[in-house]
């Protein structure tokens, strides 16, 4: 798909992520602590888009936590499983998951997908009988712009057309974007 994402620490640090896929220990959410602001109050989870062309993913909640991946692609779709503070643990398309700084993500009306599969179709409307707009491979990021139905209409380096909803990931099934 993309090689966007870097183990820090390792041999060599470029991984694909469809590849074997990177093995990520599972680290539960900390608790909180007296005086300390726990979370947004948004509902977890929920989509959002990296807005630095370098991320680092930490192992825990604050600086101090070491680094142990670099996601190298400014506009990434990313999932928040988990906030804590300022900090939010995001989860990429493969399960990659990590701690980042709200600052470092945009939600709210500026979102991404990225295609999965195979190469997909851009519709000219939301119907699977439509003409094409553009062929967008597996990996491609595009801007989401709404969503109805099954359909999501997506603008691909200025290609705007309509994609199936299960094409694409970094929307819900059954969520609403206008």
């Amino acid at each position: 798909m993309g090689g966007w994402l870097r183990r820090t620490g390792g041999a060599l640090a470029c991984a694909l992520l469809l590849a074997a896929g990177p093995v990520v220990a599972q680290e539960a959410a900390p608790r909180a602590l007296p005086g300390v602001p726990v979370g947004t109050g948004l509902p977890i989870p929920r989509f959002a888009v990296l807005r630095s062309d370098e991320v680092n993913l930490r192992t825990g909640p604050g600086p101090r936590h070491p680094v142990d991946w670099v996601i190298r692609r400014r506009d990434l779709p990313v999932e928040i499983t988990a906030e804590f503070d300022t900090w939010r643990r995001i989860r990429d398309i493969e399960g990659t998951e990590g701690w980042v700084h709200q600052s470092l993500l945009t939600g709210g009306r500026r979102r991404t997908v990225i295609v999965m599969g195979d190469v997909r179709t851009l519709r000219a409307t939301a119907a699977p009988t439509a003409g094409a707009v553009a062929r967008a491979e597996p990996g491609v990021v595009a801007r989401l712009l709404r969503c109805r139905a099954e359909w999501c209409e997506v603008d691909a380096s200025g290609h705007r057309g309509w994609l199936m909803r299960s094409e694409v990931w970094g929307v819900y099934p059954a969520e609403e974007v206008d």
